[in-house]
């Protein structure tokens, strides 16, 4: 009996000292476990006489009982405590300040321009990018300026200063460049969108020296104005989110396209002149949008191409104008004024990225 006790009291002991739930289970195994020093005094038990086998594992089973519950108590009370620890390193202190949401906004001009690559990008439209700084054969003559074009002088075109062979690198006056170097290395069939900044010598409320534009070319052997028409049809509709849109196509004059058009769409003004909401799509006042045509024969010459087995369409707009009449924009200036207020207005949220399935701008 006094075995029991002594085993009773180093049992219960270790299960007090216990100081983790791991500490208790490794003292109930040692007790308790298949082969704990109870679970053993039990299998011994067979090798009593009756009379002592009976008072034996009765004075057992009731050692047995009272580890069970001590472990039971010291489990809660490990529980509790660890609770009570984890509540308090946990807890919030409801004085604090909120802490101030992001602030960061996407400029309208880059919504507009991830709008633009998003749709045609759903017509099968890849995105190609070129340098900003540009040469002359680039830029125009494989362009088919010819050499006294106006856009060639200084009032027109960032140029650089000479070189030592008199030529002069310049800052691209539009994104159009990308096409003839897309031309130059690439096996049509090609259609590729063009989006990026331009440089030119002009600013006021509409104009400012470096804006953005997106071009786009198609080359193929069968393409004609038809598929020009329906693809910038389709993109209004889908870039001013509307079902509908009047659109008109008037001769024009580029050096790089013939037939040439500028495409106008239909609209009217809601409100005052200079303030009030311009709803596309409606009305019947026109707005010129756009630039557009064949691609010039002479241009798939300078790249290569020969204009009796290939041709194709090219257009260009600018990315700037379109921000401005989505989203009611007046000055273009504003949009490099660095004002953080007009950007908290006018401005994007970051998640917010504009697809087709669940609208351009949420």
């Amino acid at each position: 009996m006094s075995d029991l006790e002594t085993l009773e009291r180093e049992t219960l002991a270790k299960i007090a000292a216990a100081e983790t739930i791991a500490a208790l289970e490794d003292a109930r195994v040692a007790a308790l476990g298949k082969k704990g020093v109870v679970s053993e005094r039990m299998k011994a038990l067979g090798q009593l006489a009756p009379e002592e086998r009976k008072a034996a594992g009765a004075a057992l089973n009731v050692l047995k009982d009272k580890i069970a519950a001590a472990i039971d108590a010291k489990k809660q009370k490990l529980e509790d405590a660890a609770l009570d620890e984890r509540l308090a390193t946990e807890k919030i202190d409801v004085t604090l300040p909120i802490a101030p949401s992001p602030r960061g906004r996407i400029h309208p001009v880059t919504q507009a321009m991830e709008e633009i690559v998003a749709i045609f990008s759903a017509m099968g439209f890849d995105v190609a990018e070129g340098p900003d700084i540009e040469d002359d054969f680039h830029n125009f003559t494989a362009l088919n300026f010819p050499p006294d074009h106006p856009a060639r002088e200084m009032h027109d075109t960032f140029f650089f200063n000479e070189k030592e062979d008199g030529g002069r690198m310049l800052l691209r006056t539009h994104t159009s460049p990308v096409q003839i170097r897309t031309m130059m290395t690439r096996k049509p069939p090609i259609r590729i969108i063009i989006p990026g900044r331009t440089f030119r010598c002009d600013s006021d409320q509409t104009h400012t020296p470096m804006f953005h534009q997106v071009e786009g070319l198609v080359i193929d052997r069968e393409t004609h104005m038809g598929h020009l028409k329906g693809t910038l049809e389709a993109f209004c509709k889908a870039y001013f989110e509307i079902d509908s849109v009047k659109t008109r196509f008037r001769p024009h004059f580029f050096p790089f396209t013939e037939p040439s058009a500028e495409m106008d769409i239909g609209y009217e003004r809601v409100g005052p002149k200079d303030s009030g909401e311009i709803r596309i799509g409606q009305g019947a006042k026109w707005m010129e949008i756009l630039g557009s045509g064949m691609v010039h024969p002479n241009v798939l010459r300078n790249c290569g191409l020969d204009p009796d087995e290939y041709q194709g369409f090219a257009f260009g707009m600018g990315i700037d104008r379109l921000a401005m009449l989505k989203y009611g924009i007046p000055d273009l200036r504003d949009f490099f004024a660095a004002d953080a207020r007009w950007i908290e207005h006018y401005g994007f949220d970051p998640l917010d990225m504009p697809n087709l399935a669940t609208g351009l701008s949420r």
